[in-house]
């Protein structure tokens, strides 16, 4: 039910965009997440926004990433400028049923996820 793509190989300083899509029901009560996780790491979290159009972001991506949302596609968006080496990682976009003005940042809240896209950063 969901689905990540626009993941790929890009050298440091550049950008991408992921996309995801949701099937099965309206995405407008929903919040949606990006998470990452890193060879040998645990999986962290990226960003989120709310049903009420809130954004969330980890410190470590704040000011390089801009997380967005559109429902009339039921689909959501993960732009990543300045890319550094440190984002090398599989990304996952999930989805909870969660009508909150603020989105959770805790992997654990959410119910349906993604395969993943690989993002690699790399000279």
């Amino acid at each position: 039910q969901v689905a990540e793509s626009g993941g790929g190989l890009v050298q440091p300083g550049g950008s991408l965009k992921l996309s995801c899509g949701f099937s099965g029901a309206p995405l407008n009560f929903h919040a949606i997440g990006w998470f990452r996780q890193a060879p040998g790491k645990e999986r962290e979290f990226v960003s989120c926004i709310s049903s009420h159009d809130m954004p969330s972001y980890s410190d470590s991506v704040k000011g390089r990433f801009e997380i967005s949302r559109d429902n009339t596609k039921n689909a959501a968006f993960l732009q990543m400028n300045m890319l550094k080496i440190d984002d090398t990682a599989v990304y996952f976009c999930t989805v909870e049923p969660w009508d909150g003005y603020s989105c959770h940042t805790e992997d654990d809240d959410y119910d349906y996820w993604g395969q993943g896209t690989q993002v690699t950063v790399s000279s």
